[in-house]
C-alpha cells in the first residue's frame, strides 16, 4: 500500500508582533503575568495593510512550490481551510492560484479548488480529502496543495482579544512524503455546539467557558473512538501536537488524556504508590462525587514526576511557537506539528520512524485524533523553515499602531492606514476591483 501524507511544509507569519505582557498588558492596566502564566502567550503575530488571508496563503505556497522545484502542473488540487473568509461564494483558493499565476508561465486551470469549513479543525478535514483523494487513485500523479490561513482577530475589548493572531501554514500532500504519514484509523469526537461562531459577521461570538468545556469533551470522545481502533499509552507518541488556542489550553488538555491513556496499564500502577490510583465511577454514590475525585486525582497527578517528564517531552515542544505567534484558528493544531519537528531538529532528537498523535479541534463542534508517523526525510525539510527570522524580523506595535491598524482588517470599516513594513518579493493586497472583489499584486 502507498503511504501518503505531508511531503513538504510552509510557515508564514503575519508581519506585526503585539507584545502581550509589555504593550498590551500595559495599555489594559493589567498583570502581565496574566498573558504568560494565565494564557501561555509572550506574542501575537497580526497582518500589516497589506496582509490578509491571501497573501499569507500565497506567500507560503509560493516558496513551498520554489522550495520543491514545483510547477503548476504538478499540483493536482488546492483546498484551502479558512474561517476569515470575506466572500460566502468565491473561495479563497481561487484567489491563491491567480497570485501564483503570476509568477509562473503555467496555470492551474486543471487543478480542482475549494474552501474547507469547520472552524479550526478544517486544515485537519482538507489533509483527510486529499489523502482519500490520491489513495483513490484520482490525482493522475500530482499532488495537493493544502492551506491553512486565518486572521484570528476579536471585536476590540472582547475577552478573547490577547489570544489574536494572523498567519499561513501550506503543505503539500502526496505518495511517499518526507515528512510524515497519515495513518489510517481516525476518531472522532462531534456534537452541535454553539460555543464560539460567527453568523454573518466577521469577529466572533465567543462563550469562553463553554468552549473550554466542549474542546476537552470532544477530545476525550474522539479519544476514545481512536482507541476502538488502535492501543494507546502514554509512551507510544514521541509528540502530540494539540489544536492550540493558546497554550494554557493546552496545558489543561494535556493531563486529561495522560490520565486517560494511563489507565490500566503499568503506568497507573506505578503512580498509584504515590497518589493512589485512579478513581471508578462505580465507588462513588453519584457523579458530582466521581467528579471531584476525578479533579483531585488529577491535581495530584500534575504535579508527579513522571507527568511532568512526559509533558516535557511530548507536549511543551508543540507549544512553543504557539506562544509567539498566537491563535492561528486553522493553522493551529499544524503550527504545533512544525513546533515539536522543529524543537527536534534543534536539539538533535532522532524522529525516524517514530510517531506523532495528532489532536485537531474546531467549535460548533468536532475532534480528532489520528496518528501520523514520521519519515526519514523530516529533518532535511524542517531545516529549510525560516520561522525564527519570519518572527524575529516582525514589527514591534505600539498601542495606538495596533488600534489603527486593527481598524484596516475591521470588515465593516474603510480605514486608510499607511503600511508599517515595506513588501519585498511578495503578493499583496492592492485595492478592489469592480466587483468589489479584493485584487493582488506581486512585488518585486
Amino acid at each position: 500500500m502507498t503511504e501518503i501524507g505531508i511531503d513538504a511544509v510552509e510557515f508564514r507569519s503575519g508581519k506585526l508582533k503585539m507584545d502581550l505582557p509589555g504593550t498590551f498588558a500595559k495599555a489594559k492596566d493589567e498583570d502581565p503575568g496574566k498573558y504568560t502564566k494565565g494564557l501561555g502567550l509572550h506574542s501575537s503575530s497580526f497582518p500589516d495593510a497589506y496582509e490578509d488571508i491571501v497573501t499569507m496563503a500565497a506567500n507560503a505556497s509560493k516558496r513551498l512550490m520554489e522550495r520543491k522545484g514545483l510547477e503548476p502542473e504538478d499540483i493536482g488540487r488546492i483546498d484551502v481551510a479558512t474561517e476569515s473568509a470575506f466572500d460566502h461564494s468565491k473561495p479563497v483558493s481561487t484567489y491563491v492560484a491567480g497570485c501564483l499565476e503570476q509568477i509562473y508561465d503555467d496555470d492551474f486551470h486543471h487543478a480542482n479548488k475549494g474552501e474547507r469549513k469547520f472552524a479550526c479543525i478544517a486544515g485537519t478535514q482538507s489533509i483527510d480529502d486529499a489523502v482519500n483523494w490520491i489513495a483513490a487513485d484520482k490525482n493522475r500523479g500530482r499532488a495537493a496543495l493544502v492551506i491553512t490561513t486565518d486572521t484570528a482577530l476579536y471585536e476590540r475589548g472582547d475577552s478573547g482579544e490577547a489570544t489574536q493572531g494572523a498567519g499561513a501554514v501550506a503543505m503539500l500532500i502526496d505518495e511517499d512524503p518526507d515528512v510524515v504519514t497519515i495513518e489510517p484509523e481516525q476518531g472522532y469526537g462531534s456534537a452541535d455546539e454553539t460555543d464560539f461562531l460567527k453568523p454573518n459577521q466577521q469577529f466572533p461570538s465567543v462563550d469562553g467557558k463553554r468552549s473550554m468545556q466542549v474542546y476537552l469533551m470532544r477530545m476525550r470522545e474522539a479519544l476514545e473512538d481512536y482507541e476502538t481502533q488502535v492501543e494507546t499509552h502514554p509512551d507510544d507518541f514521541d509528540f502530540i501536537p494539540f489544536h492550540t488556542p493558546f497554550p494554557g489550553m493546552v496545558r489543561k488538555a494535556a493531563p486529561l488524556g495522560y490520565r486517560h491513556v494511563a489507565r490500566d496499564t503499568e503506568v497507573e500502577d506505578a503512580l498509584a504508590e504515590e497518589i493512589g490510583r485512579q478513581p471508578r465511577p462505580e465507588a462513588f454514590d453519584d457523579d458530582e462525587q466521581y467528579r471531584d475525585a476525578l479533579k483531585e486525582y488529577t491535581d495530584k497527578l500534575t504535579e508527579t514526576d513522571r507527568y511532568q517528564e512526559w509533558y516535557e517531552r511530548a507536549v511543551a515542544p508543540t507549544i512553543e511557537i504557539s506562544s509567539r505567534v498566537g491563535n492561528w484558528y486553522t493553522s493551529s493544531v499544524h503550527v504545533a506539528r512544525i513546533s515539536a519537528l522543529k524543537h527536534a531538529r534543534e536539539n538533535g532528537i532522532d524522529l525516524d520512524n517514530s510517531r506523532l498523535l495528532v489532536g485537531s479541534y474546531g467549535s460548533g463542534a468536532q475532534a480528532e485524533i489520528h496518528g501520523e508517523t514520521v519519515q526519514p526525510g523530516w529533518e532535511d525539510e524542517i531545516a529549510q523553515l525560516n520561522v525564527d527570522d519570519q518572527l524575529v524580523e516582525r514589527y514591534d506595535l505600539t498601542w495606538d499602531e495596533y488600534e489603527k491598524i486593527h481598524d484596516v482588517h475591521n470588515h465593516d470599516e474603510t480605514t486608510d492606514v499607511d503600511p508599517l513594513t515595506t513588501p519585498e518579493e511578495e503578493f499583496v493586497f492592492d485595492g478592489w476591483g469592480r466587483m468589489g472583489e479584493r485584487k493582488y499584486t506581486y512585488v518585486e
